[in-house]
């Protein structure tokens, strides 16, 4: 199965593919944009800069008007709609666009996945603005990722609380190699199946590089963290907002967590995550474990959600951690684990971040 999966490896994985957005209202985004192009040898003709709010929070008409539109007609002029494949957001970009409706029917959703839809929009295609839109690439772990088989882009996000955190993430992610440990952490009594979702992934990759714990402790300071998924502060026996790991570069996460992705605005070093009954130790709205607390503990990838998935649309971690063990990037393993678009996930990471081959075990 990792033959397959390796297989798809096979083209578009350069800095030629990636796209750079940078909000020229932002100095942390121009910040961020200009280290990243440098590492990466991103081509600066990638680089599209638009001028937007510095706020999280965005309505559908800014959205439409000052990102997509100007992101689209950027790659139009360049002739890029093929070339790319993968767009990176900047930390300063808009995060969540605000709609109405509710639950399953809701249009608001991230600015960075309903960015993945452009590809098709160039095409003339048209999409509902309520609800998710089935993911092309979901589950198709052998296929390599081209256009115009695959008719969307993958979008991650350069962010973390601050420039340091983000430059810090991009340089493990130049560095990143295939060891360490993958951390599964399940909850005790879930009866909605992620459970197996997370058992599954372990019997995927090599049993020497799992630790799977199914007990009613939560898994802490673990060492040579490679990969993690669990449930977060969903775990009612959680009570850190740190789990304490020591992280490999290169080193992804994933939990299922309904608004981890919700602000990269910075809590005070005293907050931690509590429950939705104690509204008065609410941060940005929610009692929840935050995406960016990964990436600024040591974590280079780390997914979230900026409004409510919903468990069945959260990332997969049974499709998430043996592809990127198998050599998939950052971006692509992702992606290949989301159901739907056009919807609250988000991707945190250097999308060509890989860890490549797995190498001997480290035992020292």
């Amino acid at each position: 199965m990792l033959a397959a999966w390796s297989a798809g490896m096979a083209a578009g994985q350069t800095a030629e593919n990636v796209l750079v957005v940078v909000n020229q209202s932002s100095p942390v985004s121009r910040h961020i944009a200009e280290y990243y192009i440098h590492q990466r040898s991103i081509p600066l003709v990638n680089v599209c800069r638009i001028k937007t709010t510095t706020g999280e929070k965005i309505s559908r008409a800014v959205y439409e008007n000052e990102i997509e539109r100007p992101i689209a007609a950027f790659l139009k002029s360049h002739g890029f709609a093929e070339k790319i494949l993968y767009i990176a957001t900047t930390l300063g970009v808009p995060l969540k666009i605000e709609g109405p409706g509710a639950e399953l029917a809701t249009e608001a959703a991230a600015v960075d996945s309903e960015l993945t839809l452009v590809y098709s929009k160039l095409k003339g295609r048209q999409f509902g603005l309520a609800g998710l839109v089935p993911n092309p690439f979901y589950r198709r772990m052998g296929a390599r990722f081209v256009h115009p088989q695959f008719g969307i882009y993958l979008v991650t996000r350069l962010a973390g609380y601050d420039f340091v955190d983000v430059k810090a993430m991009i340089d493990r992610s130049m560095v990143a190699r295939n060891r360490g440990k993958f951390v599964i952490d399940l909850k005790p009594g879930s009866g909605d199946g992620a459970n197996d979702w997370l058992r599954e992934a372990a019997r995927a990759l090599p049993a020497d590089r799992v630790v799977l714990d199914d007990s009613a402790e939560v898994l802490y300071n673990q060492h040579d963290v490679i990969g993690y998924a669990g449930w977060g502060s969903n775990d009612r026996n959680r009570k850190q907002r740190w789990p304490g790991f020591k992280w490999l570069p290169g080193a992804i996460a994933t939990e299922f967590v309904s608004t981890d992705g919700r602000t990269f605005a910075r809590p005070p070093d005293s907050w931690n995550i509590t429950t939705w009954e104690d509204k008065a130790h609410l941060f940005a709205g929610s009692p929840q474990t935050l995406t960016a607390d990964y990436i600024h503990e040591g974590a280079s990838g780390c997914s979230g959600h900026v409004y409510e998935p919903y468990l069945t649309a959260t990332p997969q971690p049974q499709y998430l951690l043996p592809a990127y063990y198998g050599g998939r990037n950052l971006a692509e393993s992702y992606y290949l684990s989301i159901p739907g678009l056009s919807w609250q996930n988000i991707v945190v990471g250097d999308p060509l971040c890989r860890i490549g081959k797995p190498e001997e075990r480290d035992h020292r």
